[in-house]
């Protein structure tokens, strides 16, 4: 495990982001707080959230150590359309609105066809990786608009191009290729208002819920290592770099895309 599990480039300080606020979901752990924490130590101001609340609160520990200033509204649960207005106004409130929306927050289920419950894991599934991402692109659209564009960034996955043997990735594969397919349809609306939309695609990433699975299922390791060119696993940074990217004017000239940060996994 150790030998597949480094460090990513470390969230560094800079001004790639100086002047704009991004709104950062999903917070309390992972790609979310690898965005926010980066986003901040590059010149963002953030807002962030996150259904955890202590998850959420360790985010702001970690930010204050750092020298850095993080907002959170949380609990905050995306997948209820009261709670993304909420967000958009309490981003509003705190910094009369923003230019980068980072949808990382999500929630999948794993199971095979005939073992998958169609309510708790299959719909549920779906909400939390697709309705979950239309909703706050809803309630953003607006001020987005007013800010006259901005970048929205989403994250679909490896697994919206390729299946991976012994995943039970169903519900999974069906949103996160929903949330590819999103995306362009978005960035195309978005076009005329300079609002720009893209998505990142991560193979496996090491995060609370895959360290779990991982140590408890090596096998499934092994398999995903073996999809991939660059052997080890990735971590929340290698994704919040890209998105770091994408958030700021650099890409100014960017949008319908997606990035795919997975050592290569998806290359053959």
């Amino acid at each position: 495990m150790k030998s597949v599990l480094k460090d990513a480039l470390p969230v560094q300080a800079g001004s790639r982001l100086q002047g704009k606020v991004a709104v950062v979901t999903g917070i309390g752990s992972g790609i979310g707080r690898a965005c926010a924490l980066l986003f901040a130590a590059q010149g963002a101001s953030v807002v962030g959230c996150d259904i955890d609340a202590k998850a959420a609160g360790e985010t702001l520990e970690i930010a204050r150590a750092q020298g850095l200033a993080i907002d959170s509204l949380h609990p905050c649960d995306l997948t209820q359309p009261a709670s993304a207005r909420q967000l958009v106004e309490f981003a509003r409130t705190r910094h009369g609105g923003f230019d980068v929306l980072v949808n990382a927050a999500a929630f999948g289920a794993f199971a095979w066809l005939q073992e998958m419950d169609y309510e708790t894991q299959w719909r549920r599934t779906l909400t939390g990786e697709l309705d979950i991402v239309f909703l706050l692109c809803q309630a953003a659209w607006p001020v987005l608009i007013e800010r006259g564009g901005g970048s929205v960034i989403n994250f679909a996955s490896a697994n919206a191009a390729v299946a991976l043997e012994g995943s039970p990735a169903l519900a999974h594969c069906a949103g996160k290729g929903g949330v590819l397919a999103m995306t362009r349809q978005l960035a195309m609306e978005g076009g005329p208002h300079g609002i720009r939309v893209n998505s990142i695609s991560p193979a496996l990433v090491e995060t609370s819920a895959t360290r779990a699975h991982m140590r408890a299922d090596p096998a499934f390791l092994e398999r995903a290592l073996g999809k991939q060119m660059i052997k080890r696993v990735g971590q929340p940074e290698d994704i919040a770099w890209c998105a770091l990217f994408l958030a700021s004017d650099e890409a100014g000239w960017v949008t319908a895309s997606d990035f795919p940060v997975d050592g290569g996994a998806t290359a053959w």
